[in-house]
């Protein structure tokens, strides 16, 4: 993949994405990290202002991802069929961010990434650091 200096496509951030999601398999624990096989992202340049009104934003540039499914916290046996596990990325706001504090593009994808995996799990930001640093 290139290393970038203009912003990339909406096909590089999947790529980018897809492969923050391998590396995310093998940081959860193993009964988590296989929960994520079956794992949509999606990758849309800007928030629906639907969404944005639901998250209770004031703008769609706040927004780099949301998972849209149900946490694993709320999550019952007796649960019947489930809409699709989709993971949305949004890619004006991330290249925004990108733009503002220059981290790298990668490593800026994959946090998105990771944060949207663990809240959905239910861990909190300071397990997310934790598993971010190798720690978890």
């Amino acid at each position: 993949m290139r290393s970038f200096t203009t912003p990339p496509t909406t096909e590089e951030i999947v790529a980018l994405a897809d492969q923050a999601l391998a590396w995310a398999q093998t940081r959860f624990p193993r009964d988590l990290g296989r929960l994520l096989a079956g794992v949509s992202i999606v990758v849309d340049d800007f928030p629906d202002d639907e969404t944005v009104a639901e998250m209770g934003l004031e703008t769609g540039w706040d927004l780099t991802g949301l998972w849209r499914g149900v946490p694993l916290t709320q999550r019952s046996l007796t649960d019947v069929a489930r809409e699709p596990e989709i993971i949305h990325l949004y890619r004006l706001p991330i290249l925004a961010e990108w733009i503002e504090t220059e981290v790298d593009l990668r490593d800026l994808v994959r946090n998105v990434l990771i944060h949207e995996i663990a809240h959905h799990f239910g861990y909190s930001d300071e397990e997310i650091a934790r598993l971010e640093a190798g720690e978890g």
